[in-house]
């Protein structure tokens, strides 16, 4: 479009700064240069575009806006790189600031793009600059977000452009007490169907215990993967998503006792920039991270994932356990089609199963309707029940396996 006169810049935004260098190289490909956006002084009028943060668009948006008055904003195009954080909620002008941000700034741009490989959110908030589209459910008319392309995960895998997943799902079961009672329940991982048991479970499931418990069977099985993996790709490595940085440090020492080199990673390491690029190209065994390997992290000889956060949202989910899904051009010349598959391996929480069949499948994003403050009332009305002492997951035991090969691919597509 630059070529053909119909756009001029880009101007692209990214939900973190340590993206922002993947635009560029990408663009140095095509022979174009994208600048860092560091307030007036940084614009170039050589550049094909700038790139900027959604957190820097808000803080620098004045003096941004006051730049882009400069160029001919009819031939400009903007970018939202992982559009989905863009939430906007009609009902609080107050509310998330970058999807305001990114419609004041792109309010005149010729086109704007947004890009999103998890087109939903957990809160159900439409997100801005989206194609909004009624239909009847139920007999209702509700929204919907529909995306102008959609390519599905299952047909990047037919294609050979992704690897397929395989799913294994350690179960096992929780014993529940009550501090000063002797008596105690078992609770089934896999099974369990009450909420506040079910989060528990997985708390417990969690953990670093002792050789029996569900997390360390868990981890164990993982290594054995990655080293079988290693056979026919030698440089393949792991990631474990941890719950927190104690949990982090934990993990990594139990990998390091049975001989691993292992990278870790999380937001409070002024160093892990550094490190994420490290092993990217480098010989760790295993990334261990908690909130940095998700959207964005791309590390394409990534083929084992252990996934042991509480964090059960679908989008997390799904984030996460996508970063083992890579190609790079070295590998897909060797490899036939569909690709050997990576492998996930997390406890056998019910939503996370859940999620894991239908990981491969674009589903229309409803978008939440606002709710009536009657509605909320007598909501809370019916729901409460008075003060309770919760039973408290007191143990674990690793049990059986639950094997899940996503997606069903066609028999011709298996052979």
């Amino acid at each position: 479009m630059q070529s053909e006169g119909r756009l001029q810049r880009a101007l692209i935004f990214c939900h973190r700064t340590s993206i922002l260098s993947q635009w560029q190289g990408a663009a140095a490909q095509l022979g174009l240069r994208l600048d860092l956006w560091n307030g007036p002084k940084s614009a170039s009028d050589a550049a094909d575009g700038w790139l900027i943060s959604y957190q820097g668009a808000g803080r620098q948006q004045e003096a941004l806006k006051t730049e882009l008055g400069r160029w001919n904003q009819e031939l400009l195009l903007a970018i939202a790189d992982e559009a989905h954080h863009l939430g906007v909620d009609p009902d609080e002008p107050d509310g998330p600031v970058w999807g305001r941000t990114f419609l004041e700034l792109s309010s005149h741009a010729r086109l704007r793009l947004g890009l999103t490989g998890t087109p939903f959110r957990a809160d159900n908030l439409a997100f801005c600059a989206a194609r909004r589209v009624r239909v009847e459910e139920a007999g209702q008319l509700v929204e919907q977000i529909h995306p102008d392309l959609s390519v599905e995960p299952r047909e990047l895998i037919e294609a050979g452009d992704v690897r397929p997943l395989e799913f294994r799902f350690q179960d096992g079961w929780v014993e529940h007490g009550q501090e000063g009672l002797p008596d105690r329940e078992v609770s089934p991982l896999s099974a369990e169907q009450r909420e506040s048991w079910r989060a528990r479970n997985l708390r417990r499931a969690i953990r670093l215990s002792d050789s029996s418990s569900i997390a360390q069977l868990l981890l164990l099985r993982a290594r054995t993967k990655l080293e079988s993996v290693r056979k026919r790709h030698p440089r393949a490595g792991g990631l474990v998503i941890a719950r927190d940085i104690e949990h982090a440090r934990s993990i990594t020492l139990l990998l390091e006792e049975e001989g691993d080199q292992v990278d870790l990673v999380h937001s409070q390491d002024p160093g892990a920039p550094e490190r994420l690029n490290g092993f990217q190209c480098g010989e760790a065994d295993w990334l261990v991270s908690i909130d940095m390997c998700a959207e964005g992290f791309d590390a394409s000889r990534l083929r084992v994932v252990a996934y042991l956060t509480t964090v059960v949202t679908r989008s997390r989910f799904v984030q996460g356990i996508t970063r083992a899904v890579r190609m790079c051009s070295e590998r897909a010349s060797l490899e036939a089609v569909p690709r050997e598959p990576s492998y996930v391996f997390a406890p056998a929480d019910p939503l996370l199963m859940q999620y894991a069949r239908s990981w491969s499948l674009s589903e229309p994003y409803r978008i939440a309707a606002p709710q009536r403050a009657e509605d909320s009332d007598s909501d809370l009305a019916g729901d409460w029940r008075g003060p309770s002492l919760p039973m408290e997951a007191i143990e674990d035991g690793a049990g059986a396996v639950i094997r899940m090969r996503t997606p069903q691919l066609p028999r011709f597509l298996q052979r």
